[in-house]
């Protein structure tokens, strides 16, 4: 057992290959029990006996090799299994064509730039991801002793000097909004509809909330009584618990749905499942062919989707409104304020954001289409 000046406990091996003296890495101590060492000692001494050399053996790792051994230890980082697939995929269509069967201990900076390249100006955010995916699998091999040196993958001090700052060259689309003199409109519109879909739709619309939230809602993490829908962290973008308030049409909502046994979702597929969000799509592209010209942004001219719904919301709460702007943020799930604030700020305004959910819910059926404002006391 080696114990470093700072505590840390690994195991190593000493044995004696071509005359020379070597010690190879067992695993640190406790994640690896001595019998798990024993037994990787008699594998490394059984590959000497047959002619083979293991640190070379060891060195020859491949990156499509380095790349799964790195996603069977991330495992417990990932959200869900459609982050993990994103992440296979990013790197499966990208990297593993270009350095794929490379060993780990022979990939350099040319080489990253072979994969990068080609995408970062026309696929910036996918570029940007999967450098950072590509880094990780580079520091797997290291910390396991299958390459060494520096990172080529880093950008600080490394690629940011070859490629520009991918800040300077993505160009941020935005979902497209309906306008907010079109809302009340669409939102009668979709009321007069029927199905699953179109009542998730609304749903969504009433809570701001995104897609995915909607449509993986189940029965346990809403309370009908006290007019509160609370999402697990783990279903969260920020990875945070997010309360939200009820309004009485949506209680209303809720309560008036079809509850299925064995079914915990709250809007359900025709399966059972979860709803996919082209149902929700679909829907949307309906409401489109039944209006002539359909509900466009305001500003690029594009038909609305679901997701722009949000854009509504806050474009609603700084313009037609007084709500504090935090508050507008923290219905959205939004991260707001820095580390600091966050560490400090114990509440998340949840009696207050009821209030201007239900003034939201009054502007989507349309009674209060004029601007809200404060009223001064007469003098």
């Amino acid at each position: 057992m080696q114990v470093t000046p700072n505590g840390a406990r690994s195991w190593l091996l000493r044995v004696r290959m071509n005359g020379k003296r070597c010690e190879m890495g067992l695993g640190s101590y406790p994640d690896v029990t001595l019998a798990q060492a024993r037994d990787r000692a008699r594998i490394i001494k059984q590959k000497i006996w047959d002619g083979v050399d293991p640190l070379e053996d060891k060195r020859r790792m491949t990156f499509a090799q380095a790349m799964e051994k790195t996603l069977e230890a991330r495992t417990a980082e990932f959200r869900n299994a459609k982050h993990k697939a994103q992440w296979r995929s990013t790197l499966d269509n990208y990297a593993v064509p270009v350095i794929g069967r490379m060993a780990v201990s022979q990939i350099e900076v040319a080489d990253i730039l072979r994969v990068l390249q080609p995408i970062w100006t026309e696929k910036t955010e996918t570029a940007s991801r999967l450098r950072g995916r590509i880094e990780a699998v580079l520091s797997w091999a290291t910390v396991g002793g299958h390459r060494s040196g520096d990172n080529p993958a880093r950008w600080k001090g490394n690629l940011d000097a070859v490629l520009p700052k991918p800040g300077k060259v993505s160009k941020v689309v935005h979902n497209p909004a309906i306008a907010l003199g079109d809302i009340a409109e669409w939102f009668a519109d979709l009321r007069s509809r029927t199905g699953i879909a179109t009542r998730a739709l609304e749903f969504l619309a009433m809570t701001a909330a995104r897609s995915g939230e909607v449509r993986g809602a189940t029965w346990a993490e809403i309370d009908l009584d006290a007019g509160l829908w609370i999402i697990p962290a783990e279903r969260m973008k920020a990875q945070r618990e997010h309360r939200v308030p009820l309004t009485n049409d949506a209680i209303d909502l809720l309560r008036a749905l079809p509850r299925f046994e064995g079914v915990d979702f709250v809007f359900p597929a025709a399966r059972g499942g979860m709803l996919s969000d082209a149902a929700l799509s679909a829907c949307m592209k309906r409401m489109h062919a039944a209006r002539e010209g359909g509900y466009p942004d305001p500003r690029t001219g594009r038909l609305a989707v679901p997701h722009g719904l949000r854009s509504s919301f806050r474009d609603w709460a700084a313009e037609r409104t007084e709500f504090d702007r935090d508050m507008a943020e923290l219905a959205l799930a939004h991260v707001v304020g820095s580390a600091v604030e966050r560490a400090y700020r114990r509440s998340d305004m949840i009696e207050k954001r009821r209030q201007m959910m239900a003034a939201w819910a009054r502007f989507l059926t349309g009674e209060t289409a004029a601007k809200v404002v404060k009223l001064e006391v007469a003098r």
